[in-house]
């Protein structure tokens, strides 16, 4: 049985549900849904070929060539979907499946399963109606609260403390998998495309509820080299922050002790990153000071250079009076500057 679902609903099979994504190899390995296993009926290749088939010649000239690549993987690509199957843990023979647009890739792959004995959901309007979802959700009245504080604040710590207590966390640098700054990316293992990172925080957001405060860190819209999607970083720019005001010695001691343990040549390599906003004498300074192996004095520069853009962000927003609440709090402690923050948010909604 072979059963055409809307995105809301193929969606919500999925999280019961094998998703089988057929587009090419190219086409998953820069965005796909998040869980979906690749089951390409075309490589890249072959995609091209008949792609190209379809523009200059004909649809039924694109469709025989595409049926010559696909009989000679139709075992394949059952024993393939019945092990995907097998691994997911659901006794059901449900397999979800899509392509682009909800064409004839999916419907040929669909064709296939059902013959086998599967029962086949194909996803109306494909990946391309997913996308869609993905940018709706960008769009929601979301209640976000900012935790804000210069670098070095420790201010993802408080959200990991925030989400200990229960409260509804959203992570936007462990999903971007950078820390923001010019050297948030030192030893993470990259990042994703952007449509990907869309993709991953859509899905985030949609297991949320809106209508409940939701906690996040005070972002730039590009973290690495990602963007925060626009409508979400607005409504970001129209929450209330609590600003944690902690000494600067004390955030240059959680910076080192964060930072301080790279290569001599991964630091100056990131100094020289920046090199143009933090200025030539800034710069000399800060790489002599990593070669000396004076890391404290290179991240003092640092530091004092990241305040500066930082506060001029911050107030660089309507309401910036009314949206911002400063948080004096003594250390870099997680524990305490939650219960700050906490105490803070109550006394605002009284």
């Amino acid at each position: 049985m072979i059963i055409k679902a809307d995105i809301d609903e193929f969606l919500a099979l999925a999280q019961l549900h094998p998703v089988l994504d057929v587009r090419s190899p190219g086409e998953y390995d820069h965005a796909h849904i998040p869980g979906a296993h690749s089951l390409p009926l075309f490589n890249n290749e072959e995609r091209k070929v008949v792609g190209t088939a379809y523009k200059q010649q004909s649809r039924e000239q694109a469709i025989k060539i595409g049926l010559d690549y696909f009989g000679t993987k139709m075992r394949a690509m059952v024993e393939q979907a019945e092990a995907i199957a097998a691994t997911h843990g659901t006794p059901e023979k449900v397999l979800l499946v899509h392509c682009w647009r909800g064409g004839m890739r999916s419907a040929g792959v669909a064709w296939l399963l059902d013959l086998y004995g599967f029962k086949v959901y194909t996803l109306k309007g494909g990946y391309k109606a997913y996308r869609n979802w993905v940018l709706s959700r960008f769009e929601l009245p979301y209640h976000f609260s900012i935790i804000g504080g210069y670098t070095g604040s420790g201010k993802t710590h408080v959200l990991t403390e925030l989400r200990k207590r229960d409260k509804i966390v959203l992570d936007l640098e462990a999903l971007a998998n950078h820390k923001g700054s010019a050297f948030g990316g030192l030893g993470k293992t990259g990042q994703t495309s952007q449509e990907q990172f869309e993709n991953e925080l859509a899905l985030q957001l949609s297991a949320l509820p809106s209508e409940k405060t939701i906690w996040l860190e005070d972002e730039s819209r590009r973290i690495g080299d990602l963007n925060i999607p626009l409508a979400m970083w607005t409504t970001m720019r129209q929450s209330p922050v609590f600003f944690l005001n902690i000494p600067f010695e004390e955030r240059l001691q959680h910076i080192l002790s964060e930072y301080g343990k790279f290569k001599k040549e991964d630091l100056i390599n990131t100094i020289v990153r920046i090199r143009k906003r933090l200025g030539g004498l800034a710069t000399r300074d800060a790489i002599n000071f990593i070669l000396e192996d004076n890391v404290s004095a290179a991240f003092r520069i640092l530091l004092a250079y990241y305040d500066k853009y930082y506060i001029q962000g911050l107030f660089n927003r309507n309401n910036a009076d009314q949206l911002i609440t400063t948080i004096d709090a003594p250390t870099v402690n997680p524990t305490a500057n939650c219960n700050l923050v906490l105490s803070a948010a109550i006394l605002q909604n009284n």
